[in-house]
């Protein structure tokens, strides 16, 4: 069916910058939402970003203003530009998408690791 491929985590200093990539792939009708999670170590995974398929976006109030999530519709690609990390945004970082194949599903990206640390 569909996969979500991701890249972009590793290792930032406080105050740095990270762009991760989740890239959709399959048979792929419509994508209507895309949307990034984040989990840290013993807490409840968060909404941290999302945007529409109309380029409609929402940040978690903890992120607005230093993330920017886009859309590349032509790859089927979702960005989330993190800027001036903190420590706290350390976590595993989850691509999300709701799309319509021959039906409407979620679908998950394996996960990627953030650490914000100096």
């Amino acid at each position: 069916q569909v996969q979500l491929v991701e890249s972009g985590g590793g290792l930032v200093q406080p105050g740095g910058s990270l762009r991760l990539s989740c890239a959709a792939s399959g048979d792929i009708f419509t994508i209507y939402v895309m949307a990034w999670y984040r989990q840290a170590p013993g807490k409840q995974r968060e909404l941290v970003a999302v945007i529409s398929s109309g380029g409609t976006t929402s940040y978690a109030d903890s992120v607005k203003g230093r993330f920017t999530i886009s859309r590349e519709n032509a790859k089927n690609t979702v960005l989330l530009q993190m800027n001036s990390l903190k420590p706290e945004d350390t976590a595993v970082y989850f691509c999300h998408a709701v799309i319509k194949t021959t039906a409407l599903a979620n679908y998950w990206g394996q996960g990627t690791q953030v650490t914000v640390s100096s």
